[in-house]
């Protein structure tokens, strides 16, 4: 049976600036490109789920103008429902402006436009949408008030619940942690709601000791190229990353995700596999330039594993 997914998130118009280097405080410094391109966590991640063969709908908004028609033509390429994705007449869409070094690391500032504008009366016209899927993912581009009512009608119909904290906040409202199944912080935004910064294994599992407290009983800590650690009701453990020569890590965590929701079985019975086919799927993510351009289809994961093998 085909895993119906439902993302409610952001959709931004990427403006990537390729650098050298980071600039210093008051340095001027040329770029050696810049492109534009469709993107934004929500549809990073609706993109990765679609892509894995996931029926997808998304909830979200953006602005009447050439970006917004951009979104909605990158979602609908990928055969992303768009149905309960709103225009707004006055609020432009969103925008991040993502300065890529050559090493492939990125630095993001993001502009919310149209993303900010969704309310908790949109969501109840997502309803369907919302109650009839399998997973629900979400992260912290759109309002807070607008995820806790997504996430209370999902868990009222039994739907499980991803949580994405990024950005990361330290003011997330309890009864948010307490409807989410399954929260997937990397290691910054992990320490940033724990407050226990990151460096190994016993730092990890405090980490998971602490989200337990804070009311969420599932864990997944994305730690970029060394892999993903995992806390569960059934277990913990830790999936090594696959080494490839990164050329731009956008997008990388939302592939992850994506893929993740269409690959978990909702008991996390196969949470160990689940992970490392969502770092194979990051893994191919990186080695290509901009968002959802480098995003991979199920076929190309099962391919890169099967080579591994």
């Amino acid at each position: 049976m085909t895993r119906k997914i439902t993302v409610l998130g952001s959709l931004n118009a990427d403006t990537i600036m390729h650098i050298d280097r980071l600039p210093k405080q008051g340095e001027t410094m040329a770029m050696y490109d810049a492109t534009t391109a469709p993107g934004g966590k929500g549809a990073n991640q609706a993109i990765a789920a679609a892509r894995m063969n996931a029926a997808t709908t998304f909830v979200g908004a953006v602005g009447n103008d050439q970006n917004g028609q951009m979104m909605l033509d990158a979602m609908k390429a990928d055969n992303v429902d768009i149905t309960n994705i709103k225009t707004h007449a006055e609020i432009g869409t969103g925008s991040a402006f993502i300065m890529l070094e050559k090493d492939g690391s990125n630095t993001i500032l993001i502009h919310g436009g149209a993303n900010q504008s969704l309310s908790v009366a949109d969501v109840q016209s997502a309803e369907d949408a919302i109650i009839n899927c399998d997973v629900l993912v979400a992260q912290f581009e759109t309002p807070l008030e607008v995820t806790l009512k997504a996430f209370e009608m999902a868990k009222q119909n039994g739907v499980f619940t991803i949580l994405n904290p990024a950005p990361a906040k330290t003011d997330i409202q309890p009864e948010l942690l307490g409807l989410t199944d399954l929260i997937v912080p990397n290691e910054t935004e992990a320490e940033t709601i724990s407050g226990i910064a990151v460096t190994d294994e016993a730092s990890m599992e405090a980490n998971a000791r602490k989200f337990r407290e804070l009311g969420v009983q599932n864990l997944i800590i994305t730690v970029g190229a060394r892999g993903a650690y995992y806390s569960t009701v059934n277990g913990a453990g830790f999936v090594p990353a696959f080494k490839v020569n990164a050329i731009d890590t956008t997008a990388a965590g939302d592939t992850f995700i994506g893929t993740l929701a269409s690959q978990l079985e909702l008991n996390l019975s196969n949470i160990g596999d689940a992970v490392k086919f969502s770092n194979r799927a990051s893994s191919i993510t990186v080695q290509g330039a901009g968002a959802l351009p480098s995003i991979p289809k199920l076929a190309q994961v099962q391919a890169a594993i099967e080579k591994d093998v």
